[in-house]
């Protein structure tokens, strides 16, 4: 059973951001969220052709050695652009049904596309980027339902059209996963 979802913060400094995503997480998947400290070699992971850093070898440290028995979900947070090598970048990436997933910033901010700093919505994205990395750690794959969190989303656009929260569906099986028995998951 899984009692917790650990944030590893990988060279991510910012305490307003990840506050909300606590929050946030801990309201959608009633678990508790806690911040654990963890050495990461970014220096690994990145790609001196690409200028950007693979997503799975950060990943692969991330679930090494699992904190607590491995009764909880991890999820390494970063700020740099990642990839992976079938595709130009990622926004996160995760094990399907497995205990780990990482998600970066890097293209959520809108002053990578050459606009204003928006926090509001960097932290909005950010959440939505999280719920659905994590989704796919209990085990889901791509939603095709209009809004679902588990939407694929191959532009920043794409998770601005979606919600934060899963559809009937997808929530039915984290709930089931988590054991989570109350009609009320949200």
């Amino acid at each position: 059973m899984i009692r917790s979802i650990c944030l590893i913060p990988i060279e991510f400094a910012e305490t307003k951001l990840l506050d909300s995503l606590i929050f946030y997480l801990s309201h959608t998947f009633h678990l508790q969220v806690e911040v654990r400290q963890k050495k990461i070699i970014v220096e690994e992971a990145f790609s001196r052709s690409r200028r950007q850093y693979n997503s799975s070898i950060l990943l692969s440290q991330l679930i090494d050695d699992p904190p607590d028995s491995g009764d909880c979900k991890i999820l390494g947070l970063c700020d740099f652009d990642l990839f992976i090598p079938i595709f130009t970048y990622v926004f996160g990436e995760a094990q399907l049904d497995g205990i780990g997933a990482i998600v970066s910033t890097n293209r959520l901010r809108n002053e990578f596309y050459g606009g204003r700093k928006n926090s509001a919505l960097l932290s909005e994205r950010l959440a939505k980027e999280a719920t659905h990395e994590l989704g796919h750690t209990f085990g889901l794959t791509h939603c095709s339902h209009p809004g679902c969190a588990m939407n694929f989303s191959t532009y920043v656009e794409d998770i601005d059209e979606k919600s934060a929260i899963f559809c009937r569906e997808c929530e039915a099986v984290v709930r089931q996963k988590i054991g989570y028995d109350k009609t009320a998951f949200h």
